[in-house]
């Protein structure tokens, strides 16, 4: 079912779809998501910047964790900068074979990864709305929105995402900033660097971002006001930015 997100209902592009799976698919899908829930906090394998679908974590941990690390810097008088990023699409666009690596790179396998398999392959999936229905239509990429275990699985996609990343990375699934002080013109270019990485592993992962829809944010005085740039294209500044239903401002 086609879920509205924001901006115009008339472009089908701002809307989520979500899926409507059986009860007997979601007992099982609950079993699995169990165990595998299981296994990542006996390793400790998910990073701590990830705050969606996770134990003890929320969008409140997200944001006062990270408004309380930029406010503990500007306190300090260094200047921060903040960038937003929006991935288009993320959890229709995990690949699958990708996926399955990384659940096996995380220890898991045998059975449980071969049902992961068997539950990613041979779907099919068709909009429905006012009682009409579009044809069925076959879903070679993502995990669906609306299941039970979808949301472990993408964490376990996206977990690497800030490898080699320098700045502070705050996650909620697919929603992601980063933020870095920028006490000089070194540091804007570290960050700069830091973001050539995240386009670099979305390259590698075949994830979209949009890049026109990332918003940099100039904080403190003596701030540099550098110009930042992903994939070739130059980012927006703004002095406020919705983040999980709140509003930031500098």
């Amino acid at each position: 079912m086609p879920v509205f997100k924001k901006s115009s209902r008339g472009d089908p592009g701002n809307y989520r779809p979500v899926s409507l799976t059986s009860v007997p698919s979601k007992v099982v899908e609950t079993i699995i998501k169990n165990r595998i829930f299981r296994h990542i906090d006996e390793h400790n394998l998910l990073g701590n910047s990830q705050h969606g679908f996770c134990k003890e974590k929320s969008c409140l941990t997200n944001l006062l964790e990270f408004i309380e690390g930029v406010n503990k810097h500007v306190g300090k008088g260094d200047p921060v900068d903040i960038v937003y990023l929006d991935f288009q699409k993320a959890f229709d666009k995990v690949l699958h074979q990708g996926l399955l690596s990384k659940v096996s790179s995380h220890g898991i396998r045998g059975k449980v990864l071969s049902w992961i398999g068997n539950w990613l392959k041979d779907r099919k999936q068709r909009v429905g709305t006012n009682g009409q229905f579009s044809e069925w239509r076959e879903v070679n990429s993502g995990v669906s929105q609306g299941s039970v275990v979808g949301p472990v699985l993408f964490n376990i996609f996206i977990n690497d995402l800030e490898k080699g990343v320098n700045s502070e990375v705050a996650k909620f699934a697919d929603d992601t900033k980063l933020h870095k002080i920028v006490k000089s013109q070194a540091d804007c270019e570290e960050l700069q660097k830091d973001l050539s990485k995240l386009g670099d592993w979305a390259t590698k992962w075949q994830m979209k971002f949009n890049v026109d829809k990332f918003k940099v944010m100039h904080i403190g005085k003596h701030n540099p006001n550098y110009t930042y740039k992903m994939m070739g294209f130059q980012l927006a500044v703004t002095t406020q930015e919705r983040d999980l239903g709140v509003i930031s401002r500098t």
